[in-house]
């Protein structure tokens, strides 16, 4: 019995063909998988996408309400920062006119010299006023470091406000490609 030279070379290609045969299935496989996996993960990244979009408009319009918030305190403050200047010069007009008791007081101890029973009430006047007139002076002095307060607190607020609106404007440049 010969052997045929050919046989073990036919044998090896044989060999070959089903290896690369399996080979091959197992890389289709592997790639049905990876199809798969890829695909699972775009959708999670598109869904992820969605609400990423839906987060940036909340955003935006969170955004949007607090530009409108500070900006209404802003003006409630411009305006009450106005009438605690109103009201600080007309404490130093109701101080200059106190000003005015102490002659009233020493007019009035002249009186009590005439009149025994106003004397006794009008030292108590006086000392009353002078006490009023100490208390004025607290209080002016009180209404001038309240209103430069109130100012220091009318600017932060506009430049919170200013800080707001550049944080905001990039925001509204992507209005446009948010769902409503």
């Amino acid at each position: 019995m010969s052997v045929d030279p050919r046989s073990p070379i036919i044998q090896v290609m044989a060999r070959l063909g089903r290896e690369t045969q399996l080979h091959v299935d197992e890389r289709h496989r592997h790639f049905k998988v990876t199809d798969a996996v890829i695909l699972v993960i775009s959708l999670l990244l598109v869904i992820l996408a969605c609400v990423n979009v839906y987060y940036v408009r909340v955003l935006y319009q969170d955004l949007n309400g607090i530009v409108e918030n500070m900006e209404s305190m802003y003006r409630n403050l411009s305006r009450v920062d106005h009438d605690m200047d109103m009201v600080a010069q007309r404490v130093q007009h109701f101080d200059r006119s106190i000003r005015y008791m102490s002659p009233i007081a020493e007019h009035m101890h002249v009186v009590t010299e005439v009149m025994p029973k106003i004397h006794a009430s009008m030292e108590t006047v006086g000392s009353d006023m002078l006490t009023i007139n100490d208390d004025m002076a607290q209080v002016r002095g009180a209404m001038g470091s309240i209103a430069e307060q109130m100012h220091w607190m009318t600017v932060g607020m506009s430049v919170m406000r200013m800080n707001v609106h550049q944080i905001a404007g990039p925001m509204g440049s992507m209005n446009p490609v948010m769902p409503n």
